[in-house]
């Protein structure tokens, strides 16, 4: 039996070993084997490490005593009970109340956030990422959440809980996307709309995720720009010797991030306004650059997005409406001043204007143009040395009729301070631009795009692929080393978005430096 066992431990370790014990099972009847056998037991005896009496026997395994899990509620009655509650609505947004309503009343489960022990771990997780909302340049203040380790002891009480995350997160949600405010609703010069998360969509996402508090980061732009100016954020505060108003142009232009496209296209153009600069950028590095005029503040150039189409070589010129009604009626009806010289009709001939009525061209002379129905009538000044609009233009239709495009005015382009005239972006060296824009939509070389410049006829080239162009009003950006550069508010649009987004409570514990805007600032900048 002693050979038998040794053979079974044996077999449990290795195939040498087991080969071994098969030759001692093996026993001869004969003494002489016999005695041989013996011997070779020994010596397998002897290379063990220990006799079979001191092979320990298996220990039994210890299992550890499992802590008790917390007891899911099922309070979902409650919670339907507790959005009906006035108390639970006050200051909530609408929508978010309406998304967890229909949440709510599709849930049958346990609350998302609380157990038996109070707050679950990954509300904890939320709470915590929720008190840091500062350093994302939103308002702490804002969110009304309870302590980490708070435990309701009441079904109502942990309904009301539970509500209070949800719209706590609902809010965090809506504000990172920009819903502070409608940007829109700040001023006429700004024409862009956040892009929210619908709120049901965040609530049924963020609940099934293993990081929520990722998830709510997550929910901020993503631009490269608007990291930077948080990390500016960052570092001012940790200075402590901060400025209010320096700490309210970075939290400002991180806002106006969070109004910006998500995708702003893999080739685009930004004209960058108070910068008085337009870039062309490509994988979010600047390829190209210029400076341009902008429109005067009572003429300002409007904020928004919009693809380019087409550009145009020697173009017409179709006199926009706001120049026919504030500059060219007034002198047809014998008036004087503005943006034309000349009176009466003589002002056309001087400016080199044609008149169409319903499209097709007429006498001025025959029309009376106190009367005349000027919806129907449109003025067209040919190409040439003399048209306003110069050798090329940039279309990207909006309703603004705004469109980029060349001048005839050169030395508005050497001034530092560029902005003068109607609303439409004035830009230095347009052939250039147009050649960099079609060597990368259509892969023409610059001579084609020279040939179209000398024709001067009105050619027009479509584009293969349409261009995002970023019209914005940036006063704050942040170069590659941290260095963060300001601009004039030539429109004075900063108070108006701080006093929506941040009101008066603007802490003195930050500070930017800041530097005169210069030249390209943003060429190493492109988010």
């Amino acid at each position: 039996m002693l050979l038998a066992g040794l053979a079974l431990w044996v077999a449990a370790g290795s195939q040498e070993e087991t080969a071994a014990t098969s030759t001692i099972l093996a026993i001869p009847d004969n003494p002489a084997a016999l005695a041989a056998s013996d011997v070779q037991e020994a010596e397998v005896v002897a290379s063990l490490p220990g006799t079979v009496d001191e092979i320990p026997a298996p220990e039994a395994e210890v299992m550890a005593p499992q802590a008790p899990q917390p007891e899911k509620l099922l309070i979902v009655d409650e919670i339907r009970a507790g959005l009906k509650d006035a108390g639970s609505r006050a200051g909530a947004h609408a929508d978010d109340i309406a998304a967890l309503e229909a949440f709510y009343a599709e849930h049958t489960g346990p609350a998302l956030w609380m157990t038996s022990d109070g707050l679950s771990p990954e509300a904890q997780s939320i709470l915590g990422e929720i008190t840091k909302a500062d350093e994302w340049g939103l308002d702490v203040g804002a969110f009304v959440v309870p302590p980490a380790d708070y435990q309701p002891t009441t079904a109502e009480d942990q309904a009301a809980t539970e509500i209070a995350i949800d719209l706590a997160i609902l809010r965090y949600a809506r504000y990172a996307r920009g819903g502070r405010a409608n940007p829109s609703a700040l001023s006429k010069v700004m024409d862009q709309k956040a892009t929210l998360r619908d709120p049901k969509t965040v609530l049924t996402e963020i609940m099934v995720t293993e990081t929520p508090e990722a998830y709510l980061t997550g929910l901020h732009p993503k631009h490269e720009q608007f990291e930077r100016l948080r990390q500016a954020l960052l570092k001012a505060r940790a200075g402590g010797d901060a400025k209010p108003n320096d700490v309210k142009k970075l939290l400002v232009n991180m806002e106006r991030w969070r109004w910006m496209p998500e995708d702003l296209g893999p080739l685009h153009v930004q004209l960058n306004t108070p910068e008085y600069m337009m870039f062309v950028v490509k994988g979010g590095k600047t390829i190209h650059s210029e400076r341009v005029v902008v429109g005067k503040p009572v003429y300002a150039t409007p904020v928004f997005s919009a693809d380019m189409k087409s550009i145009v070589f020697n173009p017409e010129w179709v006199v926009p409406p706001t120049i026919v009604r504030e500059d060219l009626l007034p002198k047809l009806r014998k008036g004087s001043g503005g943006f034309f010289g000349g009176g009466n009709t003589a002002v056309l001939k001087q400016h080199g204007l044609k008149v169409a009525y319903k499209g097709k061209r007429v006498d001025p002379s025959t029309i009376d143009w106190n009367k005349v129905n000027m919806g129907a009538i449109s003025f067209i000044q040919a190409p040439g040395p003399t048209n306003v609009l110069g050798k090329v233009k940039f279309l990207y239709p909006n309703k603004h009729i705004v469109y980029m495009h060349d001048t005839i005015k050169r030395d508005l382009l050497k001034k530092s301070v560029r902005s003068a005239g109607h609303q439409c972006p004035r830009v230095a060296n347009p052939g250039v631009v147009a050649a960099v824009l079609l060597a990368e939509d259509k892969g023409w070389p610059k001579s084609k795009v020279d040939q179209l410049l000398a024709k001067g006829n009105n050619s027009g080239v479509a584009l293969d692929h349409p261009i995002p162009v970023h019209t914005t009003y940036f006063t704050a950006v942040v170069d590659e080393n941290g260095k963060v550069k300001t601009f004039n508010d030539i429109y004075g649009l900063d108070g108006k978005v701080a006093s929506a987004v941040i009101g008066k409570s603007v802490s003195a514990s930050a500070v930017a430096t800041t530097a005169p805007a210069s030249r390209g600032s943003l060429a190493a900048t492109r988010p």
